[in-house]
């Protein structure tokens, strides 16, 4: 957000529209899909309800492979080697698709060609990594088991992929969406989607009264904004944070790394001017709406500053992402009896390439054609979901613990007099719970504690001055406006 142009302000839609595909959400998938549509001869327009390539895809650490952590040997076991195969083939086309846009259009977004690398420190968890590698080199990936690596440290053991790229995602969104307008789609910030309805046509409702008409519909929102597909019982909201500090180009690990050792811990870095490059350090995986996120900020930085000594962390931000219960993301059409809706959605952190192999997905299903990976994302197959219950139950349990367990507990404070300025917290006024914010000045903010989705109670972020939800992700300002969906309407305003 810092390094990319501002962009072209899209006007928001102030009027009915009628075009052959709406796509809601202006991210990488959103846009991906969009552009992909628009080139193939549909008349498309996009609503986004802020600005374009500034939510999730906005804060992305932005690494660009088809080598997902630990998923190829999961795969194997619970899709087979054909599973895994198509898993790989598509994800790796992905990552081709965008180097070969990004050079067809002229786009300046800094790709670079890195190895990808998931690696462990742990001795105990180098036999995973010796299968990971042999399942990935089985899917096709030009992969392969490594002890050494371009890190500072050293590593008990690691999957190597070679293909990999790492870029600026805002300045490639930028150039997809200049493009996209130049070919007659229609870009619309501002425009929060709020209400669907399924049908030929299909009509969409924003927030400023306005309809759009359109054959067909895809919801590329990160979380779904309509929940009538049942989704939010296989996505589970995952937050990680971010630390960044200028690093010389000598101490370049030229690579894109990670690793599931404490919580996560992920590593790449960006050019950034005067021959330095920026190292971007990504872990602390937590659930929305749970923990001290200051303390997981601490801890993340602490790690950088001993792997990699003598840097000076210069910014700090969260991304989100959301984990299908079943490992695949969920793209296709929208529930079993969907023919004109669509979802993208569950991309478990590796968006920049689920987005882009979205795109091209939905393009086709769109267009009456069905890629051989159609079946392997298909939000509607119940089979893998059904073998992979334990999570699906689990994630349940954890949303019925906040549910039912955050009413019956204690609010976080017993007076707003016990609020200090620049926190939060939930308290009992009048009989109903509230989500209280005390401004520096002493102001006092307050909304409704329930979120809009589906009622859980959220809980204040500290370390953003937000509110979460624990459930399924939402997000909100001290205001109560909608950060992050999938909440489509701000907490109520209450007055003290």
């Amino acid at each position: 957000m810092d390094t990319a142009p501002s962009g072209t302000p899209y006007p928001a839609l102030t009027e009915d529209l009628e075009v052959d595909v709406a796509v809601l959400g202006a991210g990488i998938a959103g846009l991906s899909t969009a552009w992909e549509l628009t080139r193939a001869g549909h008349r498309v327009a996009v609503l986004e309800a802020d600005r374009i390539a500034a939510g999730v895809t906005g804060h992305t650490t932005a690494k660009l492979t088809a080598l997902h952590s630990l998923v190829y040997d999961r795969l194997r076991r619970t899709r087979g080697p054909e599973g895994a195969r198509l898993y790989a083939r598509s994800q790796s086309e992905a990552v081709e698709r965008a180097a070969a846009i990004a050079a067809e259009l002229g786009i300046d977004c800094e790709l670079e060609r890195v190895p990808a690398f998931t690696y462990t420190e742990d001795p105990g968890r180098a036999d995973s990594l010796r299968a990971e590698a042999d399942a990935a080199s089985e899917a096709g990936l030009p992969a392969s088991y490594v002890t050494e690596t371009g890190l500072p440290f050293p590593v008990a053991g690691a999957v190597r992929a070679e293909g990999a790229a790492q870029f600026h995602p805002r300045a490639y969104l930028l150039g997809l969406a200049g493009d996209l307008r130049a070919r007659g789609g229609r870009i619309h910030e501002h425009t929060r989607a709020t209400g669907l309805e399924e049908g030929t046509p299909c009509r969409v409702t924003t927030e400023g009264g306005a309809v759009v008409t359109a054959g067909d519909v895809v919801i590329a929102t990160h979380y779904p904004v309509f929940d009538r597909a049942l989704l939010f019982a296989r996505l589970s909201p995952r937050r990680e944070l971010v630390v960044a500090a200028p690093l010389a180009a000598d101490r370049d690990p030229r690579g894109a790394y990670i690793t599931p050792d404490q919580r996560t811990r992920s590593v790449r870095t960006a050019p950034y001017g005067d021959g330095q490059r920026l190292l971007i350090v990504t872990g602390e995986s937590f659930t929305p709406g749970t923990g001290d996120t200051a303390e997981r900020f601490g801890r993340l930085a602490d790690w950088t500053r001993e792997r990699f000594p003598g840097v000076e962390i210069t910014h700090r931000w969260a991304a989100q992402d959301n984990d299908p219960t079943d490992t695949v993301p969920l793209v296709g059409p929208f529930h079993p009896g969907a023919h004109h809706t669509y979802v993208a959605t569950g991309f478990a952190g590796w968006g920049l390439s689920g987005g882009i192999m979205a795109g091209r997905l939905l393009t086709a299903l769109i267009g009456g054609e069905r890629p051989e990976w159609a079946g392997l994302y298909d939000p509607r197959r119940l089979g893998t979901a059904l073998r992979e219950g334990s999570a699906l139950l689990g994630h349940q349990f954890h949303v019925g613990k906040h549910f039912v367990g955050d009413r019956l507990s204690a609010p976080g404070a017993d007076s707003v007099d016990r609020i200090a300025p620049g926190t939060g917290a939930v308290v009992r006024l009048d009989g109903r719970r509230s989500a209280v914010y005390r401004d520096e000045d002493g102001t006092v903010h307050a909304v409704s504690a329930r979120c809009t989705h589906l009622g859980c109670l959220v809980a204040f972020n500290a370390a953003e001055r937000a509110w979460e939800c624990p459930c399924h992700g939402s997000r909100f300002g001290t205001d109560g406006r909608v950060l992050q969906g999938p909440a489509n309407q701000p907490l109520e305003r209450r007055d003290i």
